[in-house]
């Protein structure tokens, strides 16, 4: 193999970081792989459009036949983003025997099963590393380096965006929409930054992660999703005046045979490790029976950081296609998918209500969580300045979700509570034995 020849599907930012490092590493590319390594063609939206990067213009095309049905083109690398056209692409490119590279999470989230089964009945591969955090490589430590371990949990960090806010609100007491205005003026957060301050791109690598470490196809579907946008400042003081820090909190966990898969804000212990990554950096802790506890921790996003883990995938598929076992590194799931209901689903919680200052009231409050089984690890009370009213914040010790859910319905109805102002999981602690302790009272 005299030398192996890349197509582009899009020349952004992180396409141009791509191009940049097969540039600049072409020796080592060259010492790994035992041939040159180079960029044939590159899909654009626009010819004349300024770059970068100093491009042979013969490289760049408005048509993707001219990259998808390439002959001499082994690999694609897609950058480009989108779902339902970006999959047709990638379903053509594999029907043309080219292997893909991508860092589409919308799209893996949604149709990343599907893509694997074409890749495969192929002799294809498919890799999708820098789709979860960027230049971390979870996937394949999960699909590689934990191999050979039985993955119960993970918690992460996967959304660079709305950690940079909450760090920001947490650290120097500002606003939400004061910050995200920051966010979108340094390009952390988009024009329309709805899917990540609303965790569906949390959400979307969350499935991405349960479905590979737990090895069932979870859909995104099948994962519990709420934003950071009701996040204030109030929220943020009680949680450090109680020893915790606010993150937005992807959670995989599987306990026997079911798994919960869920985004949402999360009140942290200020000693857990993931309390301590700030700004748009990301980590993701793995449990696993044998290793015990694993942190994976880095950028989560930009040109380079993202393209490194696509040259990483690169390299991957060049070493397999040297050695002819394209095609045969993906392993189907093992397991059927089951979820657990809401009653086999445990936490703390943090509940910060607006009450009536009255006598009475905070005994009524105590027995509708008793009702449930729900005791107190915390609870402090306010009055406010709004003269009859008070604020009483509550930390729970573990309980059901479903029982989570029957309290909020009854404090919802209670006359006395004039409002749930926030409600919030709370990780820390023994959960499910403090949970089976209370049910058990």
């Amino acid at each position: 193999m005299e030398s192996i020849s890349i197509g582009l599907l899009g020349l952004g930012t992180v396409g141009s970081g791509v191009v940049k490092i097969i540039e600049n590493h072409q020796d080592k590319l060259c010492h790994q792989i035992g041939c040159p390594v180079k960029v044939k063609k590159a899909l654009v939206l626009d010819l004349e459009k300024q770059r970068e990067l100093e491009l042979d213009p013969e490289i760049l095309t408005l048509n993707p036949e001219e990259v998808l049905l390439d002959p001499e083109i082994d690999i694609i690398v897609e950058v480009m983003g989108g779902i339902e056209e970006t999959k047709e692409y990638l379903i053509q490119a594999l029907e043309q025997k080219k292997h893909i590279v991508t860092a589409n999470k919308d799209l893996m989230a949604l149709h990343g099963p599907e893509l694997l089964d074409v890749a495969s009945k192929n002799q294809c591969d498919l890799f999708y590393e820098a789709s979860v955090a960027g230049g971390i490589p979870i996937l394949r430590s999960l699909v590689d380096g934990l191999a050979s371990d039985r993955i119960t949990k993970m918690m992460g960090i996967v959304n660079g965006t709305t950690n940079f806010i909450l760090t920001k609100m947490s650290k120097e007491g500002r606003t939400f929409d004061d910050v995200l205005a920051e966010a979108q003026r340094l390009g952390y957060a988009e024009a329309d930054p709805e899917a990540d301050v609303g965790g569906l791109d949390a959400a979307r690598k969350m499935a991405i992660l349960s479905t590979l470490g737990f090895s069932m196809n979870v859909d995104l579907a099948d994962v519990k999703v709420k934003g950071i946008t009701e996040v204030s400042g109030e929220d943020l003081h009680y949680g450090e005046q109680f020893g915790y820090t606010m993150k937005l909190i992807g959670v995989a966990h599987r306990e026997g045979e079911k798994v919960e898969v869920s985004v949402q804000p999360t009140l942290l212990e200020s000693k857990h490790p993931l309390a301590s990554v700030n700004d748009e950096y990301n980590a993701v802790y793995v449990y696993g029976e044998a290793v015990g506890e694993t942190m994976f921790y880095g950028p989560g996003a930009g040109s380079l950081p993202t393209a490194t883990a696509i040259v990483s995938d690169l390299v991957g598929i060049m070493k397999n296609m040297r050695l002819g076992v394209n095609g045969k590194s993906a392993i189907l799931p093992e397991f059927p998918k089951k979820l657990k209901e809401d009653h086999e689903i445990f936490s703390k919680y943090f509940l910060r209500l607006r009450v009536k200052d009255e006598v009475g009231v905070l005994a009524k409050i105590t027995s509708i969580f008793s009702n449930y089984g729900v005791s107190f690890e915390k609870i402090l009370q306010n009055p406010l300045e709004e003269n009859g009213f008070s604020e009483i914040v509550i930390v729970t010790h573990g309980e059901s979700l479903y029982n989570h859910e029957k309290v909020l319905q009854e404090l919802n109805d209670y006359q006395f509570v004039q409002s749930i102002e926030s409600s919030y999981r709370v990780e820390g602690g023994n959960v499910h034995e403090m949970a089976r302790s209370v049910v058990s009272v």
